[in-house]
């Protein structure tokens, strides 16, 4: 019998010393448990991704120091530690086997993806090799995380006589990514007719949240174990061993619908994002709508009703349901409230401008002094109280520029930057099905900034179905004004948007971080000039 545990947990990036009291302390509770073997996720010493302090000598030196004085202490069992290797050159992204006190072997990760959110070329030296080694008698071959997403690495194992694979991994959730890990996966296994233990981190750091979910298959395909998303575990693995290797089924945790899985990865990079950053909490503004009601539902899920506070910024265009409503929130979820009208501000402020605009007709500068009357209190408010600021725009609305910088923008975190309109109603309406804490008005009521009299953001964007769906198509899919004609939006509309969407890049790139949810995120996926001709 072969007993592995899979560390599934999360490390801060930069605490290499944290981390390595982290990696310690599990090992002695895989040894306690009777594991022959611990696995972490990759780069887990440093913390991932380390981003350009891996271009600074002394972080590699401290990585380093670290890995072999935490070598020398683990004995009785055998310990898969992923790191960055300093090497002449660029780095290397490494794992290392510590046994007996010592590093006994160490495997270069040979696929280094370069798309999306990573950028390893920039970081990296590729590994050359593949590694076989001895676990209990068994020839055990290493991969880490890229490395099994194409075929070669893994087939190169089996021929040096591997006959379990172990891969460490730092996958990015998005929505989606777990069924498309498991087909990458099983397709791996069926083609080596080898079993794999897949161990992925766990946590949120600054945009990417990842999800766990590791698991174990055996060489048909099918999945033996499944660790639960978004939580930290200790698990073991256990498999037979005879002519084949053959793990022992365990427990198989049921994959959760989409909605249930987007809003945990959002509460999960809210909570980490706050918690690592030593804020006391979190403060947002509470309009009555649909999104501040979602980021509030939210960050109570992730930090405790305790640490979150709201503000109710009323100006003449407030209508009296949407104070009712916020109220109705922040006393659901049990939030301390706080009211404040913005007109003594926004009057102040017009008064000061008036010689200044006179003669000039109003337009949006007036409703854009408004949003950001109540950016000024909300980030005033975020520094006495030493809690960050949640901004509570949506992706559909980033993408247009439907957002006031220094207003509605203000803020350190943006928990719904890569979830769209349609897509907070679906959570808004999953986060109800387990408690109704969002008035049922608010998910029915057409959406409205309120900064004009009568005002609906379908005043000045198509609805968010024809918006949504255009978006998908044009960011997402990379595809032409053309190509979306033709898939049947009218051309006016498809013209507008695409438009809007070019133009307001320079918004975007001052826009507070947010928790990357989809394949293609603003900001790490997708980066466009802010000066360029191209239409």
């Amino acid at each position: 019998m072969l007993t592995i545990a899979l560390a599934q947990t999360d490390f801060l990036v930069g605490d290499i010393a944290g981390n390595a009291r982290k990696i310690l302390a599990l090992t002695g509770e895989a040894r306690r448990l009777g594991a022959t073997a611990v696995v972490f996720p990759e780069l887990c010493l440093s913390g991932y991704p380390p981003e350009d302090l891996l271009l600074r000598p002394h972080f590699l030196q401290t990585v380093e120091d670290a890995l072999h004085e935490l070598a020398s202490q683990i004995q009785g069992i055998t310990a898969i530690v992923g790191f960055p290797e300093r090497r002449p050159g660029l780095p290397a992204n490494s794992a290392a086997v510590l046994r007996a006190g010592r590093v006994e072997a160490l495997y270069r990760k040979r696929i280094l993806p370069n798309y999306g959110v990573f950028d390893e070329k920039r970081y990296f030296q590729p590994g050359h090799e593949p590694l076989v080694f001895d676990l209990a008698g068994i020839p055990t071959g290493l991969a880490i995380c890229e490395d099994v997403w194409v075929e070669q690495p893994v087939m190169q194992l089996a021929e040096a006589g591997a006959r379990l694979i172990l891969t460490l991994n730092a996958s990015p959730f998005h929505r989606g990514k777990m069924a498309e890990r498991e087909q990458v996966l099983r397709e791996r296994v069926r083609s080596v007719r080898l079993p794999l233990v897949y161990l992925n981190l766990v946590g949120g750091q600054d945009e990417l949240v990842f999800d766990g979910t590791s698991l174990v298959m055996n060489a048909a395909g099918d999945v033996t174990q499944r660790l639960p998303a978004f939580a930290s575990r200790l698990a073991l693995v256990q498999c037979t061993v005879g002519e084949r290797v053959e793990p022992i089924r365990g427990e198989v945790t049921p994959e959760a619908p989409d909605e249930a899985s987007l809003y945990q990865a959002l509460v999960t990079g809210i909570r980490d994002y706050v918690h690592n950053n030593r804020f006391a909490g979190a403060v947002l503004g509470l309009s009555g709508g649909i999104d501040s009601a979602l980021t509030l539902a939210l960050a109570v899920d992730a930090l405790g009703a305790d640490q979150v506070e709201v503000l109710l910024m009323p100006s003449r265009y407030t209508a009296a349901m949407s104070i009712e409503d916020a109220r109705l929130e922040a006393e659901a979820l049990g939030v301390r409230q706080h009211l404040i009208s913005i007109e003594p501000a926004y009057q102040t402020f017009m008064t000061l401008l008036a010689d200044s605009f006179a003669d000039l007709p109003p337009d949006t500068t007036e409703e854009n002094l408004q949003a950001r009357c109540r950016g000024l209190l909300l980030m005033a408010f975020s520094n006495k109280k030493r809690k960050i600021l949640l901004t509570t725009g949506n992706k559909s609305e980033m993408s247009v520029g439907y957002a006031t910088l220094y207003g509605d923008m203000a803020g350190g975190f943006a928990p719904l930057k890569d979830v769209t309109k349609l897509w907070v109603y679906r959570l808004a309406a999953y986060r109800n099905s387990v408690a109704a804490v969002i008035p049922e008005r608010v998910l029915t009521r057409a959406p409205s900034a309120e900064l004009r009299p009568d005002q609906t953001d379908q005043d000045s964007l198509p609805p968010y179905p024809i918006l949504d769906g255009i978006l998908e198509r044009y960011i997402e899919q990379d595809q032409s004004v053309e190509a979306i004609i033709q898939a049947g939006f009218a051309e006016a509309d498809v013209r507008r948007v695409t438009r809007m969407v070019d133009s307001n890049e320079y918004k975007r790139r001052q826009a507070p971080p947010g928790v990357k949810v989809t394949r293609r995120a603003f900001g790490r996926d997708r980066r466009y000039p802010m000066t360029q001709g191209f239409e």
